[in-house]
Formats: C-alpha cells, sequence, structure tokens
C-alpha cells in the first residue's frame, strides 16, 4: 500500500558567523517540521561515546565512582550502571555476558582501574557526562548490547496475529545470524520496530558491522583514557533513528561548512551502514541555503520562543517555561469553548514541542481543568499515544486533581535552548554532579 505521507531529511552545517556553527538535521514530514536534530561544531555531543576511562576516585556515600574520560571534566558512573567483566577474561568476544554488580562500588571498582564506559547524557552546568558501563550500540534496525543477553523485540512492533508472527521472524532471523555460542557473537540483541519487514540479510549485515564495533573496543585493551567509538553527530543520528522508516530524499548542505565535506562523510557512511539510502542521498542544489526552502530556519527560530501556537483559526496555544528543576507547559485555550476539545487538540502539540525542542527530565503539563473522569482518562491516554513514537523515551504518569499531568522524557543531549546559549563555565570536579 502506498505511503500516504512524504518525508525528506535536510542536513546541513551554518557558518559561524552569526553564532556557533551547528550541524543541523531536519526531517519533513509533508513538507513540515517534524523531527529535529542539532549539536554544535565547537562542542560535539558525547552522547553515545564509547571511552576507555579510568577510575579517579570513588564516593561510597553516593556508591558512585568519578571517571577521568579524557575531557578535562570527570563523569559520574552510578553504582547501578557498573557491570563486572564476564568470568574468564576482560570481555573477551567468547565469554558469558557481564554481570550488575552487587553491594557497595567499592568491592567492584578501585581507583586507577580501567573501565570500558558509554556516555548516557552530555555534562549539564555543573554536572559532568553521566556514564554507564552497560554500553548499548545503536544500529537503524538492531541495537547490540555487548554485556547483556538475549533477543528482545520492541513493544512498539503492536500486538495481534501479523505481529506475532512477525516478532517471531525477527527473532529467529537474528537469533541464526548471531548465535550464542561456536565462535559467534556475544551478548544481547534490541530489535527495533522498524526491522519490521527487514530481510534477513539486511538484519544479518547491520549484526555484523555492530558487532565489529565491538570487537574493535575490545582490542583497544588498556591505556590512556580516550574515546574508542566516537559518539554520532547530528547528521548519523538522524539517519540511525529516521531511516528505518521509507525517506523520499536525503539533501546535504556543506556549503558554509569551512572545508568539512558533510556530504562526503555521510556518503561514507552510508556506503559501509546503509546502501540502500544511497539512491535518494544527494547534495543539495546550487541557489538558496537547504534551510532557507521552506523558512526551516524561521520554525527553528520559533522554537526558541516559550509560545507556540495550536493550529486552527480560533487561538490558543502552549507556554513552555523551563526551570531549574522541570520544564512546565500551560495549556491556553484562546476563544474555544470546549475544554476537552482543546486540551486533545494541545497533544500532538505537546509531543511535537518535547521532540523538536529536545526537552528533557521531568515536564508537568497544565492542561485546562476536565471535572469528568472519564474525559481526563481520555486525555492522558491520548497523550500517551502521541509520545509513543519518540526517540526520547517518555512516560506519562497520569493527572492530578488538579489537572497536572506529569511525565519524564529521556535527556537526549542538550536542549535547543542550550545548543544555542553561550557555554557556562565549567564547575569545580568536586562539586560536578554533587
Amino acid at each position: 500500500m502506498a505511503r500516504e505521507q512524504t518525508r525528506e531529511l535536510h542536513i546541513d552545517i551554518t557558518a559561524p558567523a552569526l553564532g556557533p556553527a551547528l550541524r543541523r538535521a531536519a526531517v519533513l514530514t509533508d513538507g513540515a517540521l517534524s523531527d529535529l536534530y542539532i549539536d554544535r561544531v565547537d562542542r560535539p555531543t558525547l552522547a553515545g561515546a564509547v571511552i576507555r576511562g579510568r577510575v579517579a576516585r570513588i564516593v561510597a556515600g553516593m556508591n558512585a565512582a568519578f571517571i577521568d574520560i579524557g575531557t578535562g571534566r570527570l563523569g559520574l558512573l552510578p553504582g547501578a550502571d557498573v557491570r563486572l567483566p564476564p568470568a574468564g577474561g576482560k570481555g573477551n568476544p567468547k565469554d558469558r555476558p557481564a554481570t550488575r554488580a552487587q553491594g557497595p562500588i567499592g568491592t567492584a571498582l578501585r581507583s586507577g582501574q580501567t573501565v570500558i564506559v558509554q556516555v548516557k547524557a552530555d555534562p549539564v552546568g555543573a554536572k559532568g557526562a553521566l556514564l554507564s558501563m552497560d554500553v548499548a550500540l545503536p544500529g537503524r534496525f538492531l541495537v547490540h548490547t555487548p554485556l547483556a543477553a538475549g533477543i528482545h523485540v520492541s513493544k512498539r512492533l503492536g500486538q495481534g496475529a501479523n505481529a506475532a508472527a512477525e516478532r517471531a521472524r525477527l527473532t529467529t532471523v537474528v537469533r541464526d545470524a548471531v548465535p550464542s555460542g561456536g565462535g559467534g557473537w556475544p551478548g544481547g540483541w534490541i530489535v527495533r520496530a522498524a526491522a519490521a519487514g527487514v530481510p534477513a540479510e539486511g538484519l544479518a549485515r547491520e549484526a555484523e558491522t555492530l558487532a565489529l564495533d565491538w570487537r574493535g573496543v575490545v582490542r583497544a585493551g588498556d591505556g590512556a583514557p580516550a574515546v574508542l567509538l566516537p559518539a554520532p553527530h547530528a547528521g548519523v543520528r538522524a539517519l540511525l533513528e529516521q531511516t528505518g522508516q521509507p525517506v523520499d530524499a536525503i539533501r546535504v548542505d556543506d556549503r558554509a561548512a569551512g572545508g568539512q565535506d558533510l556530504y562526503a562523510e555521510l556518503r561514507r557512511w552510508c556506503d559501509d551502514r546503509a546502501g540502500d539510502l544511497l539512491p535518494v542521498l544527494a547534495r543539495a542544489s546550487a541557489g538558496l541555503p537547504l534551510f532557507d526552502g521552506g523558512d526551516l530556519d524561521g520554525a527553528i527560530a520559533k522554537l526558541l520562543r516559550p509560545n507556540a501556537p495550536l493550529p486552527g483559526p480560533t487561538g490558543g496555544g502552549l507556554v513552555i517555561e523551563r526551570t531549574e528543576a522541570l520544564t512546565v507547559i500551560d495549556v491556553n485555550g484562546g476563544e474555544r469553548g470546549d475544554p476537552l476539545a482543546v486540551n486533545l487538540a494541545a497533544v500532538p502539540e505537546i509531543a511535537r514541542q518535547l521532540r523538536l525542542r529536545n526537552v528533557g527530565g521531568i515536564v508537568v503539563v497544565d492542561f485546562i481543568n476536565l471535572s469528568r473522569p472519564p474525559d481526563r482518562e481520555r486525555l492522558v491516554l491520548a497523550l500517551t499515544g502521541a509520545v509513543a513514537d519518540d526517540p526520547g523515551n517518555t512516560q506519562v504518569y497520569g493527572m492530578s486533581r488538579l489537572g497536572l499531568v506529569e511525565m519524564t522524557r529521556q535527556r537526549r543531549g542538550p536542549s535547543l535552548l542550550d545548543l544555542v546559549a553561550p557555554e557556562a563555565p565549567a564547575a569545580d570536579q568536586n562539586d560536578a554532579l554533587m
């Protein structure tokens, strides 16, 4: 059945003349901005990087360790994210999966010890990078968890007989591609919903690529703190997360890149990991900058404002305010008379704004008050459905008597507002993450 929507991916690098140079990737669905990835060229993200670090000190009271990751600023490794090496070696591909550390962190780690960690979240304010030893290597269709075990198929694949049959097929395909013994690839695998319908050979190729990435980490051995697998920048993150579904065009504009050939870099990435994307990957044609088309620059500028209008002619909108502890979203109805209708109209825009602004942490939504419990339940269900496909794991916890809905959204690097703001001075390491 033909797709009803068109999807395009626009990727560029901005010139540094009017502010920090940015790598940007915008997803356009039927010409409208639906997802946005941005990072700074002078302050690239660490989120997702796999790093050989060294334990700088252990803080028993926090049950955590500060790790030297070679950036001049210590990261924090909570005790819950410590993994003990598998029996028989230091991560040899034929070893059993690592196990979660039990008891105080001081019984599992010691100062000066070399550890392989992955950055879960970039430094924010006085807090250093948040780290984990539970490494996850993402692909378009699979996620390799080399220190875990088993094959897990995404719940987003849905229910019903067809979904059950596809789950069984995917499990069999991955199991056959990555046998657990006899010299096969170790660890666990998460099968993404985007893998539905993907041929077995495509999944096997991606599994092999991810497994080889991890083997390269293992072979690096001991040494000074260093990045072993770099964090994917905005363009690569968009390719990983947005091309599991069909995409009509990928256009790259690197005319303002100052010598950085972004198009060539992305073409090499596709050639190595996503050959099916090469026919739709193209350098932007001469003329206006790519993001001027459809006024993408204007749409991004609006995301820096606290107000976001709701669609329709009767007014109403969202007011989005960030505090130190959480983000608050207030729903205003304008001239609309039906509170439930206004709230339901606000739901998709709330989900969209969370993604585009890259809001993370605690979110509280102040909806227009609803007196009937069935209406409240309908609204919460609608919001839960609207955020279900968000790549940033988003949880909706229900509505209070005051009409406030509490949510959490996974932190995925700095927010859009932080990316365009000046960098704050780094805090003293003794205060980081305390």
